[in-house]
């Protein structure tokens, strides 16, 4: 765990989560370029309940979620890292803090999807066991998706 870091469950409703999804919004716009717009409307918080946010002393510094699909399968969604403290290992304690409360929820599997153009974000998923899938939902046919799931078990 990196240390110094608090891990705190929230929802969307959460001024520090709202502020750290306007940067990861600015952030993602800048890499998806023209295609940003149709990503956007599949990325709005409004009905995100189960909310992760990293501290670093006072100062957020990380954030993700999960939004439920179906009765067994969550999607992660809105993970970021403020860019200041990345490669530290704290999108992993992210992504596993979501990873437990998805199965304290009694899900049984999480899906996902990022952009091709984010290896990173590729390299984290895969190294916390995510395996490549077909593309999913609204994701199918899109060039710049790749799709992962894990099972939660």
């Amino acid at each position: 765990m990196h240390e110094g870091l608090s891990v705190i469950r929230a929802d969307s409703k959460h001024p520090d989560f709202i502020a750290l999804v306007q940067s990861l919004d600015k952030a993602l716009s800048e890499i998806d370029g023209q295609e940003h717009s149709f990503y956007a409307q599949y990325n709005k918080i409004d009905l995100l309940n189960y909310v992760v946010l990293g501290y670093h002393g006072s100062k957020t510094v990380a954030c993700g979620a999960i939004k439920p699909l179906s009765g067994a399968e969550v999607e992660i969604k809105r993970m970021y890292v403020a860019e200041q403290v990345r490669g530290k290992g704290i999108a992993g304690q992210i992504l596993q803090e979501l990873e437990r409360w998805a199965k304290s929820l009694s899900y049984k599997r999480a899906v996902l999807e990022t952009g091709k153009r984010q290896p990173d974000a590729i390299a984290l998923y895969r190294k916390h066991g995510y395996q490549m899938i077909p593309n999913y939902g609204q994701y199918i046919g899109i060039e710049n998706s790749v799709c992962f799931e894990k099972e939660l078990c």
